[in-house]
């Protein structure tokens, strides 16, 4: 029997109002992004609105709560962009949407600066229901990010690792943490950089007592669409409780590296689309929960988390709370695997 656990993946979009708000306290050009040294009015703001997402998600009835990320205007480069080492310069296209970061660039040693760790704290004061952690996996943020200090990617891809490990390490209590790691598909590593980027996530994971999630997304630029199969392989190597999937992206290939190669105890499934605004209701959520179960090929899963296939920040927030609701209605019981 599998538990289904819901959740997302976090980078919510901000409310309607807390956009207004925020453009005209901070601008709307580059150089008003989040630094880490908002001001009063800015931070209060983004209180009160991480304040409703919580309160959406926990009036959703969503198992595992998120901080929403608001503050990410930068999106998965944002652990970095807050920190010292680091120049933010041009804006770089985000993989290959419509959306935008500016590019971080390490210039110096990467120690944690405690920032997601901060957030983190101000959303266990607002909710008494599980919280999960989302941090960008290791192998992905050093896919963003410009290397102008290490001088070597190996490197370069450690030293990203040892700061979110240490990151997570301030993290107060929390169930789950997700690691995005979209670039194992939009940029899959080669040989040899494939058992590195395993051996980055492990080191994160290996930083906290919460039950890890490797969360992998969008199709595959350098395969036939899933997870690359010696990817995946040496993904399997790493000390995560579980590896998250793209089921609307990309369902067959997805099932079949999971047939193949096996997977861990529990799963993510994303089975909510993130980036269309159509929106799901619950009974058919649940139908796709209840398939992609059936059709795992004979691997039992302890939890499968429900969720989102990807970060919502690119949806209006109307279809966004629809989303949540219709997540959050889904029942819960445990399946037959």
């Amino acid at each position: 029997m599998t538990e289904v656990v819901s959740t997302t993946p976090g980078l919510y979009p901000l409310p309607d109002w807390a956009k207004d708000e925020l453009a005209d306290l901070k601008g709307r050009q580059k150089g008003g992004l989040v630094t880490g040294d908002e001001s009063d009015e800015v931070s209060d703001a983004y209180e009160r609105a991480r304040e409703e997402v919580v309160d959406l998600q926990t009036d959703a009835g969503l198992d595992l709560v998120v901080e929403g990320q608001l503050r990410w205007d930068d999106m998965l480069t944002h652990p970095l962009a807050v920190s010292d080492a680091v120049e933010t310069r041009g804006i770089v296209r985000y993989f290959d949407n419509n959306n935008f970061y500016r590019e971080p660039v390490v210039t110096d040693d990467l120690s944690a600066t405690g920032d997601v760790a901060r957030e983190l704290d101000a959303a266990a004061e607002l909710t008494d229901d599980g919280l999960a952690a989302v941090l960008p996996g290791p192998y992905t943020l050093a896919d963003l990010a410009t290397d102008e200090h290490y001088g070597d990617d190996a490197e370069f891809l450690s030293a990203v690792a040892d700061f979110l490990a240490a990151e997570a390490e301030q993290f107060p209590e929390v169930e789950t943490l997700f690691l995005l790691e979209p670039s194992l598909l939009e940029s899959p590593p080669g040989d040899g950089a494939d058992e590195r980027a395993s051996e980055a996530v492990d080191a994160v994971a290996t930083a906290t007592d919460a039950d890890v999630v490797a969360h992998t997304y969008w199709e595959s630029h350098g395969g036939d669409g899933g997870i690359d199969e010696k990817v995946y392989a040496h993904l399997m190597d790493a000390d995560v409780d579980a590896v998250g999937f793209d089921f609307v992206a990309n369902h067959e290939d997805n099932a079949y590296v999971i047939s193949e190669y096996g997977a861990k105890d529990d799963i993510a499934l994303g089975i909510v689309d993130g980036q269309n605004t159509l929106v799901e209701d619950s009974d058919e959520i649940e139908e796709r929960v209840e398939w992609t179960l059936d059709n795992a090929h004979g691997v039992d899963f302890g939890t499968a988390y429900a969720t989102i296939n990807t970060p919502t920040f690119y949806l209006p927030s109307g279809t966004f709370e629809e989303k949540l609701a219709a997540l959050g209605a889904v029942e819960r019981t445990e399946v037959k695997a």
